[in-house]
């Protein structure tokens, strides 16, 4: 996949307080959407069983996949929305759901993680091979990037809240050639797909 989209990769951007994409220092990935074939309706089909069959796809996002090199980097934000123009029907509503796996992960990466610093670590060291048990206690949870794996989590409270146990940051590349990641968020409302 990352192959087949090689070429396509763009500056990453964030949305403003309108909504509207910007660049931004605090996010300095590339990033690409996927057009949805077979391979992507694939995956949005295990994305949307994982969550229970009676959501509907029109609620995905379009696919994306996002790239860090060396020094890379995505600081700590949300996947979901305080801003009412983030939330409109026009955007699909708020973010639910958001799931992301490490597609490419070069071997000697170092760095590149990706950590909820509001999460307590979970004590079994058997969870030592998929987070870095290294880090201070209070640094949270960062999740290594390993490739093949996912990270699931529930952006919005049932109230519609936003849950503050999902702020995440992608941590920089600190060396190795490149992490991929593949991102499937799943909102509210309908989205033109």
């Amino acid at each position: 996949m990352t192959l087949l989209r090689k070429g396509t990769f763009s500056k990453s951007e964030v949305n403003d307080e309108s909504g509207k994409q910007m660049n931004a220092t605090t996010r300095t990935s590339k990033s690409t959407t996927i057009p949805r074939d077979d391979i992507v309706r694939c995956i949005e089909d295990r994305a949307l069983a994982f969550q229970g069959f009676d959501t509907p796809r029109t609620h995905l996002e379009p696919l994306q996949l996002v790239q860090y090199g060396n020094g890379e980097k995505y600081d700590l934000h949300t996947d979901w929305f305080e801003s009412a123009g983030h939330t409109t029907s026009e955007y699909g509503g708020n973010r639910l759901t958001s799931f992301f796996a490490y597609v490419a992960v070069s071997d000697d990466i170092t760095g590149g993680g990706t950590n909820f610093p509001m999460l307590d670590p979970p004590k079994d060291e058997r969870w030592c091979q998929y987070i870095n048990c290294d880090e201070p206690w209070d640094a949270g949870v960062t999740f290594r990037p390993i490739q093949g794996n996912a990270v699931f989590w529930q952006n919005l409270h049932g109230d519609g809240s936003g849950n503050r146990a999902t702020v995440h940051a992608g941590l920089p590349v600190s060396s190795g050639k490149v992490k991929t990641e593949m991102l499937e968020d799943l909102n509210e409302d309908h989205n033109e797909v």
